[in-house]
Order: C-alpha cells, then sequence, then structure tokens
C-alpha cells in the first residue's frame, strides 16, 4: 500500500479523527502530503459524510498538536537541535537563519502566513520554538492559518466532486515515478560508492 493509499484510508475509515491524526504527522515534520489529506476529506464533503468546517477545525486542531511537538522540541533542545536533528526535519542551518530573518524582519505573523505556504508550513515551528515566539501568538497565528489552509484545500476538493478521484490517479502515477527516481538514484550512489573504493584499491 502506497502513502496516498494509507492516508486516504485513514480518513475514509476514520473520518475527523483520521483528519486529526493525519494532520498532527504532517505539522509534525513527518512528510504527509497535506494536499492528500484535505483532498480526501473534500471528497468525503462532496459525498455528503463530512462536515467542512468540522474538517477544517479537525486539520486545524492536529495542526497545533503537531506543531506544538516541533515547538517544545526547538523550546527544550534550542540551536544545537538544528545542528544535530534539523537534517531530518528539513531544517538546515542556512535554512534555520533565513527563518531567524524572516522573524526579525516580519515578526510573529511569520507563523500565520508560513501556515499557508506548502512545505514551509511543516518546519516553520522547530525555529519558533527556538526563538522563543510567544507561545500564545504562536498557537493563534497557527491555528487561522492552518485553519484556512485546510478549510481552502478541502473546499476546493469538494468543488472537484468525483473529478478528484481522476486527480488521485495522477497523485499515484506521481508516487509512484517518486519511488523509481529514488530507487534509481540509491542504486546509482551505491555503485558509484563501489566503483570509487575498487578503484582506490588498485
Amino acid at each position: 500500500m502506497g502513502l496516498t493509499d494509507w492516508i486516504i484510508n485513514l480518513v475514509s475509515t476514520f473520518g475527523y479523527l483520521g483528519v486529526f491524526a493525519a494532520m498532527t504527522i504532517e505539522s509534525a515534520s513527518i512528510p504527509l502530503p497535506s494536499e492528500v489529506i484535505m483532498g480526501i476529506a473534500g471528497y468525503l464533503v462532496f459525498k455528503g459524510e463530512l462536515n467542512l468546517f468540522a474538517v477544517a477545525l479537525a486539520g486545524a486542531i492536529g495542526n497545533i498538536v503537531g506543531s506544538t511537538i516541533m515547538y517544545g522540541i526547538g523550546a527544550k533542545g534550542g540551536r544545537p537541535v538544528v545542528k544535530k536533528y534539523g537534517h531530518r526535519v528539513h531544517m538546515d542551518e542556512d535554512r534555520f537563519n533565513k527563518v531567524d530573518t524572516w522573524f526579525k524582519k516580519y515578526g510573529d505573523k511569520v507563523i500565520f502566513f508560513s501556515q499557508l505556504l506548502p512545505i514551509v508550513r511543516t518546519f516553520v515551528s522547530l525555529p519558533a520554538g527556538i526563538l522563543k515566539v510567544n507561545y500564545v501568538k504562536f498557537l493563534f497565528y497557527t491555528f487561522v492559518g492552518a485553519f484556512l489552509w485546510c478549510f481552502l484545500l478541502a473546499y476546493v476538493s469538494s468543488l472537484l466532486g468525483d473529478a478528484w478521484e481522476k486527480l488521485l490517479q495522477l497523485m499515484h502515477q506521481v508516487e509512484l515515478g517518486l519511488i523509481v527516481f529514488v530507487g534509481v538514484g540509491i542504486v546509482s550512489f551505491v555503485i558509484y560508492k563501489l566503483y570509487k573504493r575498487r578503484v582506490a584499491e588498485i
């Protein structure tokens, strides 16, 4: 079962709880695409099985939980967390410095706008914790931004209706292509390393 199928089964089986769980995982910097999570939720809204506002609320609350986990890790571990574990959550030192600059230039509102940007929304919470952003403001901006993001994705998906299934087929093709691409890259890397080692031994 692919990642897309797993997400669809989770949301289809558990409804709002599935949306909450999936968005919690996604916002804790574990790569689950929110576009798929809220996409299937919006499709279920179209079918009359879920409510649009309740779906967005479940997603936003899940986002708060996952983001709070990353905020807490950042607040407790400080900048050394970036050096030691940052690469695992898409946060190297260069990216952290960029986010730091954003906070200095635009203030805490960076959290709100980051929630409306794919990829960026998944890693902004860690530097927010490291930089000791006021937690109440962090919660407020995270919730508002996440609610709008979840609502928009689910709403668009509900408008697509049955056409969402065609979009899903495209997602499967992209996912398969990505797996093949990564697989070829890994094999090529291993062959290259073995070749270099053999040349060194000669």
